[in-house]
């Protein structure tokens, strides 16, 4: 079977392939927990793989065009950090009442992803290089405003001092060196025929890549939520309202300022999906109840990546060429 079939076979059961991979990667880091360990130390390399691969199929070179584009970089700004905060502080509400899952909940909801977004964004169709180019602002804001939606919304005082190191390692790691990575090897293919036709075949590799990467965080992360999950169990249908709303505001926001259809899809991506991998270690660093608000974070994880996965097929049924 040609490359480009295999291609497509897997492309057409990517919901499929994804979720068999994520309740595998569940399943063997319950059941052998040495393996899960051995996995956290593989979720950013694996990531930064997959990134690489997707960065491969954007023209980095135009990227720097997108900050033109006010329209979308505003859409994405309003979306994360004005209806957010205010549909994260309707949910407080009916939060649990534990502290540190509560400031667990808050610090996860609160910052925009910037990592797997642009792949999931780009499998359903969505201008995934728009996300790209908007990340260092994502990752800016996000750093800035956090400490003030924290104090306002009843969190700051448990967080203390933010430490920036996750975002500058995330930044660096999994945005700047795949990045970099992939322009060089767009330069090298550059004029030359065989060469961007082996660019073209590794797009093959992206659904078993991020199949890898769901295995990896499931295994990684099992043993965390399975210790604290009664704790935290309350928190799991706030996750789902908050994916289920975040798409629909992305969606509003993105027609109300007039953008095109995959802009549009890139918007609702961006709102509904969260910083989980980077704001980790942020939970951990907490001196009271790290371990508690370190399970409302990875059980937002997965949550969303069980409806990442649907929303792949989901958004572009949703939101269609106008």
């Amino acid at each position: 079977m040609q490359a480009s079939a295999i291609g497509a076979s897997l492309e057409r059961h990517q919901v499929a392939v994804y979720l068999c991979a994520f309740a595998l990667g569940g399943l063997v880091g319950a059941a052998v927990p040495e393996i899960g360990s051995a996995a956290e130390y593989l979720v950013t390399p694996a990531l930064a793989a997959l990134l690489f691969l997707t960065f491969l199929q954007v023209p980095v070179s135009g990227l720097a065009t997108v900050w033109r584009d006010w329209r979308f970089l505003s859409a994405v700004l309003i979306v994360n950090f004005v209806a957010v905060p205010v549909v994260v502080a309707l949910l407080t509400l009916v939060m649990p009442e534990s502290d540190p899952v509560r400031l667990g909940m808050l610090i996860v909801l609160l910052c925009p992803c910037v990592d797997y977004v642009i792949v999931f964004s780009g499998l359903a169709g969505a201008r995934s290089d728009r996300l790209l180019a908007a990340t260092p602002l994502l990752l800016i804001a996000q750093f800035l405003l956090l400490p003030a939606y924290l104090a306002l919304l009843g969190g700051g005082a448990s967080l203390g001092t933010i430490d920036p190191a996750p975002f500058v390692s995330a930044f660096v790691f999994l945005i700047v060196i795949p990045l970099v990575c992939a322009w060089g090897v767009q330069l090298w293919t550059r004029n030359s025929a065989p060469r961007e036709s082996l660019i073209r075949r590794l797009d093959v590799a992206m659904v078993p890549m991020m199949a890898l990467v769901l295995a990896l965080v499931a295994a990684s992360q099992v043993a965390r939520l399975g210790s604290d999950l009664s704790t935290v169990a309350g928190a799991l249908w706030i996750y789902v309202v908050f994916l289920v709303l975040m798409p629909l505001i992305g969606w509003a926001v993105g027609r109300l300022l007039g953008l095109d259809t995959g802009s549009t899809r890139a918007v609702s991506f961006s709102g509904a999906t969260r910083n989980s991998l980077v704001v980790l270690p942020l939970a951990l660093s907490l001196d009271e109840g790290a371990d508690l608000a370190a399970t409302a974070v990875v059980a937002q994880t997965a949550v969303e990546l069980i409806g990442m996965v649907v929303f792949v097929q989901l958004i572009p049924r949703m939101i269609r060429d106008r």
